[in-house]
């Protein structure tokens, strides 16, 4: 009589279903909404449209905070005539999150399947091969949600598995980016749409001279989306190129940092809480991140400006906390910076933004050599917490079987 013995979890399976070897960022896609409005005439725009001209003092200060900002221009979904048919956005007295999220939920997955759509292109293959959807936004609360409603405008497979992050600043691409990498490793031929969208009509408010955050805030954000396909083990060849291997991930919790960052729902909107103590944190607790991460893959710690950096713009003051205490060489945080000036901080998109401008750098270059010394790179990103997201990359054609 024979005896049956049961299957492990390594043999069974279970492992068969597992991708063979690392994720990769095959495609990505950006997009924002038509209207832009430079960053020296935003004071002048925004005190306006908020009928608060009288308040002169507090319009000056707008305009030091811009000239400082190191922002040219952002893109805005909300414009002077919506504003106008909207009272309440500017009422604090008057509830109006309904009517914030009435325009975010319309106007979010239009984005988003905009720079989805130049991600899928790019990738070359058909929309119904796409196995998973991870978006995160800021900008939306409801069920269904922005998730469903971008998987119909696509037209994903009905059998394509969701995921729908919400809340997580400007740390969410990154985090979103981290479980496409996990979700592709341990599902096999799976391959995932990224998108990160914020429409921030949600934050948008008249100064309130109590508040000197929310006026930092009404300077730096913007509006627009970032996409990626994710994917691991064999790339059809000739269809889809990678672009970064994603190596190793890590998220760390700075103690004591609970209220340094927030975003908050009330019934006005959403509300900005951002410490003046931020930049000091990163500049005294980004580096030992950075070793955490970078020491179980055998890089070096005491050569950064050996690898190339992805890092999300927070602000003009974080990239200099990022610069101070990692020693890096002028240039080396040029994407990120670029990005900031062209678009401002679009919370979790930017950092497609800065991952979609690092790879144009690479590509102009005609310094093979120097492409070469930088093949390991850094993404990293800041989020509610506080939180460091941080993803050592490797880029593609530099060595790593592609």
């Amino acid at each position: 009589m024979s005896t049956c013995r049961p299957v492990t979890v390594d043999e069974g399976a279970w492992s068969s279903h597992r991708a063979n070897g690392s994720a990769a960022i095959l495609a990505i896609g950006t997009s924002n909404p038509v209207n832009c409005v430079r960053q020296n005439e935003y004071a002048d725009w925004y005190f306006r449209v908020t009928r608060s001209d009288h308040l002169g003092k507090w319009k000056d200060k707008m305009k030091r905070i811009c000239e400082k900002s190191g922002i040219a221009k952002r893109y805005l979904h909300h414009t002077e005539e919506m504003i106008q048919d909207h009272p309440e956005l500017l009422d604090r007295t008057l509830p109006s999150l309904r009517t914030r999220l009435g325009i975010t939920m319309d106007a979010v997955p239009v984005l988003a399947a905009a720079a989805a759509t130049k991600a899928i292109a790019e990738w070359g293959r058909p929309v119904s091969d796409i196995t998973h959807l991870i978006v995160n936004s800021n900008s939306v609360a409801a069920s269904p949600g922005a998730d469903l409603r971008l998987a119909t405008l696509l037209g994903l497979h009905p059998s394509v598995q969701r995921t729908m992050l919400s809340f997580h600043g400007c740390s969410g691409g990154c985090l979103a980016l981290r479980l496409a990498k996990d979700l592709a490793e341990n599902n096999i031929g799976a391959r995932v749409l990224v998108v990160c969208v914020e429409v921030l009509v949600l934050c948008f408010r008249a100064p309130d001279e109590t508040r000197l955050e929310d006026l930092v805030a009404m300077t730096i954000f913007g509006d627009g989306a970032g996409a990626a396909i994710v994917g691991a083990g064999p790339v059809i060849r000739g269809v889809e190129r990678p672009i970064f291997h994603m190596v190793s991930t890590s998220q760390a919790t700075l103690p004591g940092t609970e209220n340094v960052v927030e975003l908050n729902l009330s019934e006005s909107g959403a509300d900005t809480e951002m410490s003046s103590v931020l930049p000091k944190l990163v500049q005294e607790n980004i580096k030992q991140c950075l070793v955490n991460t970078l020491t179980p893959v055998g890089l070096a710690s005491d050569d950064l400006n050996g690898l190339f950096w992805a890092a999300h713009p927070g602000g003009r003051a974080i990239l200099d906390s990022y610069e101070t205490a990692l020693g890096l060489e002028p240039g080396k945080l040029a994407a990120s910076r670029r990005v900031l000036s062209e678009f401002g901080n679009m919370f979790g998109a930017t950092v497609f933004f800065v991952l979609d401008e690092m790879r144009r750098r690479r590509h102009r270059s005609c310094d093979e050599e120097e492409r070469e010394k930088c093949e390991w790179g850094v993404m990293v990103g800041l989020g509610p917490g506080i939180s460091v997201e941080v993803m050592v990359l490797h880029a593609a054609g530099t060595g790593v079987e592609d």
